[in-house]
């Protein structure tokens, strides 16, 4: 499955080269809801949220609402969804998931008496863990902050309290330089959780790899320039 995204910085939707340089920046939001209608997800990342640096609360609502209400889309939520009445917030906003990355850990190890508690008040099938990764290990923090461990090592202990993961290759996101499909499989041998796969994806030829992996493929900066083929 194909998974259009939506990154919101400034009240704009934008892509960032590597999670950092701003390669483009859409005004108009809600025109996007149109471009990306005929699929069946949608993500709706807050990137200012995961930065620490404000949020765009107004309008991940709206685009939410509009997302459900006028195409019938599913929305999943993320960006600094650090507490467990926040993710209880973005679900009453309509959300169907929320991604949850940097309150994982803490100190640099699982926090599993956070997730423990999370899946408590929400249910774990609403819940996908984002195990972003830049030279090899996860980053958190709006890819801001590295720590010394790897997603395929967590996997197995994380599966009892989501859904599934997001896993985003930031050494090549927005970069269109193609899917590390090595990777993938490697986390594929790890866990038999849904994998949503984020990163440099630029043809139907990966996503179709990627799907026969048993992964969706969330992808930016190749729609957003026309240019997946």
């Amino acid at each position: 499955m194909l998974i259009p995204c939506i990154d919101l910085q400034g009240g704009k939707a934008v892509q960032l080269v590597h999670g950092r340089r701003r390669e483009l920046a859409v005004t108009d939001v809600f025109s996007l809801l149109q471009k990306f209608k005929s699929y069946s997800w949608l993500h709706v990342i807050d990137l200012d949220a995961a930065m620490g640096k404000g949020t765009n609360d107004d309008l991940v609502r709206e685009l939410c609402a509009r997302a459900r209400r006028e195409f019938r889309m599913k929305v999943r939520i993320g960006g600094g969804i650090r507490t467990i009445s926040r993710a209880q917030e973005v679900v009453a906003w309509g959300a169907s998931q929320v991604i949850i990355g940097s309150s994982v850990f803490r100190n640099g190890r699982l926090n599993l008496r956070f997730l423990r508690q999370l899946t408590q008040k929400i249910s774990r099938k609403r819940i996908i863990v984002a195990l972003d990764t830049a030279k090899g290990k996860i980053t958190i923090h709006g890819w801001r902050k590295r720590l010394a461990l790897q997603a395929e090592s967590v996997m197995p202990q994380l599966e009892p309290f989501c859904a599934g993961f997001l896993c985003t290759d930031v050494d090549r996101e927005g970069t269109m330089t193609g899917a590390n499909l090595d990777w993938f499989r490697k986390l594929r041998d790890a866990t038999s959780h849904l994998i949503i796969a984020a990163g440099g994806i630029k043809t139907r030829g990966e996503i179709d790899a990627l799907g026969k992996m048993g992964m969706d493929a969330a992808v930016g900066m190749a729609m957003y320039r026309n240019r997946l083929r």
